[in-house]
């Protein structure tokens, strides 16, 4: 007679219930006064640290100042919505970068808080 053996593990499973949406405005800087005041006064600063943070090079919103349209800031918030499937167009994109660029990156900023999911073992079980 020969018994069998069958283990399974806990898969993590992440569950989003996020919106299409941005979780706030790009006025909306009331709502992390501390974040939003770093980002006015050292913008750059502020910029590179929220590249860090989403994973990318920190001297890179450095390559901003080469340009009238802020390319890094622009391919970070088409970035963020592409990651985060946040509604939006190009042209939006290019209007936030172009004239309210530290509020544009206090709101990637804010959505990456938003957005952090913690990853939940469902169906574990202790034996």
């Amino acid at each position: 007679m020969s018994s069998r053996l069958v283990i399974q593990q806990p898969q993590p499973m992440m569950v989003a219930r996020d919106s299409d949406e941005w979780g706030s405005g790009i006025c909306d800087c009331c709502q992390d006064v501390p974040e939003c005041c770093f980002a006015f006064w050292c913008c750059p600063c502020f910029a590179c640290v929220t590249t860090k943070k989403y994973g990318e090079c920190l001297c890179l919103p450095l390559l901003d100042i080469y340009g009238v349209i802020p390319p890094i800031t622009m391919s970070m918030r088409v970035s963020m919505r592409q990651r985060y499937g946040i509604k939006g167009t190009m042209c939006k994109d290019c209007v936030c970068a172009t004239f309210c660029t530290a509020c544009t990156w206090c709101q990637m900023s804010r959505e990456m808080k938003r957005r952090n999911i913690p990853i939940i073992l469902v169906g574990a079980k202790n034996t």
